[in-house]
Formats: structure tokens, sequence, C-alpha cells
């Protein structure tokens, strides 16, 4: 039986407790042992090369390296990483290895909460994406410093901004990516802002077979 970690945590207007469940249900119906952790004490205490996916749920926060270079270090020796939105893409502002890994960062979200965008697939015959159709999200439309290293399969296009928010015209934006981290697979989806909108069944599909790709 394969096993999973979700670490929970940070700022709670993301509801990270919620969007944990969710995901570890999703996980535990596709066979996985699942561990749900509310600290980063785990990260040290465990051996985290015995998960076959791990999957960060926290948003902004500090933490400490001892916690930070096992994480590292087990994705880069073949376990997986999976997440979504500010859990895995707002985490730990100041590190940039964390960054590194995970090959993005927020940025802003014009217009806040309550925007309605559109999602485009970008590659319908691969294995994350398969027979997934464009859809519209009413939510936090993620603008993010990204890696040109990743492989994008999803993006939302950002019109010319008003306001102290403003782009040098329309821009597609990275929404799903997927890359490498040593031996690890990486996978990330913007989208999730709280547990209603991870609850939307093109989000549930994206993360079911993100977390199943990028499992070791």
């Amino acid at each position: 039986m394969k096993k999973a970690l979700i670490f929970q945590g940070g700022w709670q207007g993301h509801e990270p407790e919620d969007v944990a469940n969710i995901l570890g249900e999703v996980l535990e119906e596709e066979g996985f042992q699942v561990k749900i952790t509310d600290t980063l004490t785990t990260l040290q205490e465990d051996d985290l090369t015995q998960y076959d996916l791990i999957v960060p749920n926290w948003t902004q926060g500090t933490i400490e390296q001892e916690q930070l270079q096992p994480l590292l270090e087990a994705v880069n020796k073949g376990v997986g990483l999976a997440g979504l939105h500010g859990g895995m893409g707002d985490s730990f502002r100041w590190e940039v290895d964390y960054q590194f890994m995970v090959g993005g960062q927020w940025v802003a979200h014009p217009g806040n909460d309550g925007v309605s965008y559109n999602v485009h697939i970008l590659d319908p015959d691969h294995p994350l994406t398969e027979g997934m159709d464009d859809f519209t999200v009413v939510s936090e439309q993620y603008y993010m410093h990204v890696d040109p290293a990743v492989k994008v399969h999803a993006t939302t296009r950002f019109p010319v901004a008003e306001g102290p928010y403003q782009t040098n015209g329309e821009v597609d934006m990275p929404v799903v990516w997927t890359k490498k981290w040593g031996q690890g697979k990486v996978y990330y989806c913007g989208l999730g802002h709280v547990a209603e909108i991870v609850k939307m069944p093109e989000v549930l599909k994206l993360m079911k077979k993100g977390m199943i790709w990028a499992s070791r």
C-alpha cells in the first residue's frame, strides 16, 4: 500500500484542515495510507523517505531548516510532491529553495476573491488532463512567479488590469504545472482557495490525477 503525508496549517483563510481532509479522502479512495499532521515537526521527526507522496498544505508561515532540508532531500530521492493554491504555492516566503522545488511562488491575485475566469487546458491528451475541457472558476486568480523549466498543462488569461495592479498587456499565466526535483516528480495546481473550490469536480479531478502522477 502506498503511503502519503499531508501537512496542513499556516494562514487559516485557506481552510487548511478542511482541504487536507478532502485531499486525504481522495487518496484513501485510491488505496493510499494517509497521515495528516498539523505540525511541521513531523518533517524532522518522520523518515520522509517512507512516503510515496507528500502534500504540502501550509500557506505562508515559517519553517526551520531542520524541517525544510529533510523535505527537499526526500523529494530529491524520489518522493512525490503535489499540492494546490497557496498551500503549496505561497508557503514559507523566505525559503527560496522551497520555491525552487515547487516551481513558482504567488505574487498577487488582482480583484481578490470572486473573480470569474477561464482555465484553459493545454494538452487534453496528457494523463493529467486527459478528457478535460476548459472550465470557469469564480475564485482568486493567481498571478505567479514561475520557473521557466516547468511543464505547463493549463493556463488562465490575465487582461490589462486597472488601478494598482497593471500588466503589460494580456498574458497567459500557468495554472497547472509539473517539474522534476532530482528523482522526485512535482505537481502544482493554482486552484483551491477554500474547500468549496477544492470540491469542484474539475479541481478534484486535477488534484486526483496530479497526486497519483507525482506519487513514487
